[in-house]
Parts: structure tokens; sequence; C-alpha cells
């Protein structure tokens, strides 16, 4: 019988909040996160600008690095995360959570400034179409942020720089952690 330390959950007895987060955030790689990605999230969040857009917020890890002065929407697909990260939000910004497939975006075009995805290329089925939504919403100019991790889609589908190409993008800038299995992206749409 699990006591009170063991770590399991006790059928009929609610589970914590941050017993939640934590159990998400584990799912989503925060554990090796901070040796592995080092400032990534940073680096990505901080680079936002006027109206922006994260697809696939997941937990909310993301909410604390943008700046003060950004205008944050964010969506997901999954309505467990969105609770998790409404309740980070609370704590950390004022931002407008939606509950969206990232290959169908419910916004006109040319809405956004920035639009954000930090660790979810890997998550979508047609990566080909949430890059094109992603293009579509942004406005002329706009950019896009993007941090990625290798997996095996790289080798038969292009890394997600070859895949920018395909969608419109133009590559700005771009950095490669980890012998090139983490990479870091900024694209423009082009006007």
């Amino acid at each position: 019988m699990p006591g009170p330390r063991s770590g399991r959950h006790w059928p009929g007895r609610p589970r914590s909040a941050t017993g939640k987060h934590r159990r998400c955030d584990v799912r989503a790689g925060l554990p090796p996160e901070r040796l592995i990605l080092r400032n990534s999230r940073q680096w990505i969040c901080s680079r936002a600008t006027g109206r922006a857009l994260e697809v696939a917020v997941g937990t909310g890890l993301n909410l604390r690095h943008y700046p003060d002065d950004v205008a944050l929407t964010a969506l997901d697909l999954d309505q467990e995360l969105l609770s998790i990260a409404r309740e980070r939000a609370e704590v950390s910004r004022q931002v407008s959570l939606v509950r969206a497939d990232a290959a169908h975006l419910p916004f006109p075009t040319g809405s956004f400034d920035t639009v954000v995805c930090t660790l979810a290329m890997c998550e979508f089925r047609d990566r080909g179409a949430v890059l094109a939504e992603m293009n579509r919403v942004l406005r002329p100019q706009g950019r896009l942020l993007l941090l990625d991790h290798a997996q095996w889609r790289w080798i038969l589908h292009g890394r997600p720089a070859t895949l920018l190409f395909d969608a419109g993008f133009v590559p700005y800038r771009q950095e490669r952690l980890w012998f090139g299995l983490i990479q870091r992206l900024e694209a423009r749409r082009p006007t």
C-alpha cells in the first residue's frame, strides 16, 4: 500500500496543482532542459515584439520570458495543458489563451507581428501545414521564432530550417547547440 511519501496517487484523493505541473513539465522535458537548452526559451521569447502568438504553449513554461510590452495570445489543443498555462499566466503576465489546432489557426491573415513555437514541431503531424498557417497569420516582415530539437523526421523530411523555405519564410538568424541537436531559428515573412 502506498504511503504518503511514495509519490503514488491514492484513488479518490485529488492530486495537487503543483504535482500536476510537475508531471506535465516532466512530460515536456523540463528536468534535462536547463542543461541541454540553456537559455533557449529566453533567447526565443525575448525577441518577440508587438502582437505575438505562441503556438503549442503547453504548460506555459515560456510565459515569464516575454517582454512586458508584448500583447500575447497563446494556443494549444490540449485542454489539460492550457489549464496549467492559465494558472501560470495568472502569476506571470496577461495572456489570451485559446484552445485551437495549429494546422487551422482561428485568426485573420496578418494578425500578428511575431509567432513563437518552442519544442513542439515534433508534435504536429503535418509540419508543412502548421508552418503555412504561421506564415498566413504573420503580417509582412513579421518574424517566426522557433526552437526545435533533433528527431527522426529530420532524416526523412528535413530540419525545420529546410521546411521554413517551403512555407515561404526567409531565414534571418540561426543557432545550433549540442552538435546541432538543438536549433534556434528566427525567420521573416517576406513582403
